[in-house]
């Protein structure tokens, strides 16, 4: 069983080799949930993520003979860089085998370190039985990405310098994927503030917690802005601490944890992937439970795909109502547009985009059919926007999402 001794002799061992990354309180993200909320900043590691923390503990215990066999790994892209940067520079050769939905920036970042990078598998459990048989194969190590004690034990790490910065904690509130996080994690916390709240975050397509303290259920999977937790199946020694540590488990919606990336990005000016942002999505979505209490949320990644990110952000506006997308049934005649455009501009909106629809949509050869996207500064002065034009043309919204098929 991993100790706390373990995660200490790691984060000797990795010293200097990672990023002794901040630990900073969160005035508006506090403010928004109700609660005390501090951040520890992992996204700022050299690979974006906490992963590096377990792959440079993991490799820095291999013996001569193993480092001259070489070394592979399956992951959906974080510890995929991890274990590519420590691999380089070490001078051990190594293979990295992602599922073929990895997010491109993930994939350019871990061959950017001179690695072999296989793109094999729809999912994690293909790539893994691929990377499997490539390792009999080619006689390499298997560094697994989270059921692993060393591998766990550089993760626990994470706990060791935020708590050693933070001090005392009501709640820890962190992601699970396989496990190595937290379960590293909970070690410490267990051992140095044995009353601290552990709570473990899924996302609702791989929640297979979501019956915590009862057994492991199937979860369904699928598509997940999340792909760092898109894990079906929990370590199985990561469990094995879990069973003993962990409190209860929460599990987040899709669009949660994109308006929590929405959060982290305008609250807190941090970057998260999915599931870097999955645990401020809990605590936004359970105030009770929080609600005055000092709580750390990890920042475990900041490696999200440009474009994700951008139409993350777009989504969540439209649904707070900071970008409101309506069609208006207008008669097509000279000064109709400029008369919008003024009624829009006097209410203080600003208009994104306007799309003027003749021949397809209208209702008679002598109407037309408006969509104008208006940018407002909240939902109220939204509402105050569309009453404004409601006073003279019929208004209706379109739907509060970006899919092709409501255009």
């Amino acid at each position: 069983m991993l100790t706390l001794e373990d995660i200490r002799a790691a984060a000797a061992r990795i010293e200097g080799r990672v990023l002794r990354t901040p630990t900073l309180p969160s005035h508006t993200l506090s403010r928004m949930t109700g609660a005390e909320i501090i951040l520890k900043l992992d996204n700022l590691q050299a690979v974006g993520s906490f992963k590096e923390r377990g792959a440079a503990n993991k490799l820095a215990l291999l013996t001569p003979e193993e480092r001259a066999r070489g070394v592979i790994t399956v992951s959906a892209g974080n510890h995929a860089q991890g274990v590519a940067r420590h691999a380089s520079l070490l001078g051990i050769d190594a293979v990295i085998v992602m599922p073929r939905f990895t997010p491109s920036a993930k994939v350019t970042r871990t061959a950017a370190w001179g690695v072999r990078v296989v793109l094999e598998g729809e999912n994690f459990a293909e790539a893994t039985a691929f990377a499997n048989d490539l390792c009999e194969r080619e006689g390499r190590v298997f560094v697994h990405p989270y059921d692993d004690l060393a591998v766990m034990a550089g993760q626990g790490t994470f706990a060791l310098e935020l708590f050693e910065d933070a001090g005392p904690l009501d709640a820890l509130v962190m992601p699970i994927g396989g496990g190595g996080l937290l379960s590293g994690c909970a070690v410490v916390a267990r051992a140095l503030y044995p009353d601290v709240e552990i709570i473990g975050v899924q996302v609702e397509a791989f929640s297979s917690l979501s019956g915590f303290p009862g057994p492991e259920v199937v979860p369904q999977g699928g598509a997940t802005i999340a792909e760092g937790i898109a894990v079906m199946q929990i370590g199985r020694q990561p469990l094995a601490v879990l069973r003993g540590a962990l409190d209860r488990v929460l599990v987040v919606s899709e669009t949660s944890v994109e308006d929590a990336i929405t959060a982290m990005a305008e609250g807190a000016k941090q970057i998260s992937e999915g599931a870097g942002a999955s645990a401020l999505a809990a605590v936004i979505g359970n105030p009770d439970l929080f609600a005055g209490k000092r709580v750390a949320i990890p920042v475990t990644g900041g490696n999200i795909d440009s474009r994700i990110l951008a139409n993350t952000l777009l989504r969540s506006l439209l649904r707070d109502g900071r970008l409101l997308r309506l069609l208006l049934e207008i008669p097509d005649r000279p000064g109709v547009l400029a008369d919008i455009a003024t009624k829009i501009g006097r209410a203080g909106g600003n208009i994104i985009e306007v799309l003027h629809q003749r021949l397809f949509t209208a209702p008679s050869v002598q109407a037309a059919v408006l969509e104008v996207v208006i940018e407002s500064r909240d939902a109220a002065h939204a509402a105050d926007i569309e009453a404004e034009l409601r006073t003279t043309y019929s208004v209706r919204r379109a739907a509060t999402d970006l899919r092709l098929d409501k255009f």
